[in-house]
């Protein structure tokens, strides 16, 4: 095979998806899982308790009273949380909704304790503050998640399906053939007449004219193109002082560029370049990994 028609191995597609990110995936999603039912087992304990007390204060002929009393109070925790999340979907923080959760919460631990009365067991007044506090920092850890994977989604792309990267192959041009002259008919030659040298004139040879050597094919392999913004950055960190960057570093440069802070990004973001670039795992590594 020439050199022209020389292709790079590193070229090549690289399987993207590796064990460790199916399981950190299958692991963020029953925690997320968790998390819901968590929140709504500890909303529903909130919400029964703050009947009962309704109905110890002032309700206990207006069932239906009793029982919607707690909706002035968790409804604006449930506001204030659709609120934050649609701030996180739209990568921004709305202190407005913040405001709502926080009150709300206030409101439901304080009224639930509260609800307890006076003179009672320290734990009765623990078990009635447990279910507001559990919601709140269920609701918290969900919030989190969600932050976590939309951060990993706009960085790495995980929802847009892989490409292949087009390998371009140099090829020698063909060269046309040239056209064959019409065979004609020899014409007679007429004798040549010698021609008496000019006296005073020395004969000179001409110099040949001198040849180039021929031109060296020179082997000009495409660059290596990622697609992915981290990927990218990561490329971009070898060429800075030659060295192998250590997680550390790589998820600063993240985390500078918007990109998120993910340890295990960064290191599945590092294989990928060194799979793509064999030769960058030579460089020689920083001390921390």
């Amino acid at each position: 095979m020439s050199a022209a028609a020389r292709v790079d191995a590193s070229l090549t597609p690289v399987e993207a998806t590796s064990t460790p990110v199916a399981v950190d995936r299958a692991i963020t999603a029953l925690a997320a899982v968790l998390t819901v039912l968590l929140t709504a087992v500890a909303f529903w304990l909130s919400y029964e308790h703050l009947q009962e007390v309704a109905a110890r204060h002032g309700m206990q002929e207006a069932v239906a009273r009793s029982w919607a009393w707690p909706a002035t109070v968790d409804l604006f925790i449930v506001i204030g949380e659709l609120l934050i999340l649609r701030a996180s979907l739209a990568h921004r923080v709305d202190w407005w909704a913040i405001g709502l959760v926080t009150a709300g919460d206030g409101a439901s631990i304080a009224l639930n304790v509260a609800g307890v009365g006076q003179d009672a067991d320290a734990l009765n007044y623990v078990v009635a503050a447990v279910p507001p506090v559990a919601a709140l920092l269920a609701f918290g850890a969900l919030m989190r998640q969600v932050h976590a994977y939309l951060a990993r989604r706009a960085s790495t792309g995980v929802d847009a399906p892989s490409t292949p990267v087009d390998v371009r192959v140099d090829r020698e041009p063909e060269t046309p053939a040239a056209p064959v002259p019409p065979v004609l008919d020899p014409v007679p030659v007429a004798p040549a007449v010698p021609v008496a040298p000019v006296a005073g004139s020395t004969p000179v040879d001409p110099e040949p004219a001198s040849v180039d050597a021929a031109s060296t094919p020179v082997d000009l392999c495409a660059p290596v193109v990622y697609a992915n913004r981290i990927d990218q950055l990561v490329r971009a960190l070898y060429g800075t002082d030659f060295v192998q960057p250590s997680t550390a570093r790589m998820t600063q440069a993240m985390t500078a560029a918007g990109l998120g802070a993910s340890e295990s990004t960064a290191r599945t973001a590092r294989g990928r370049v060194k799979a793509r670039e064999p030769y960058l795992a030579d460089l020689p590594a920083t001390i921390a990994g």
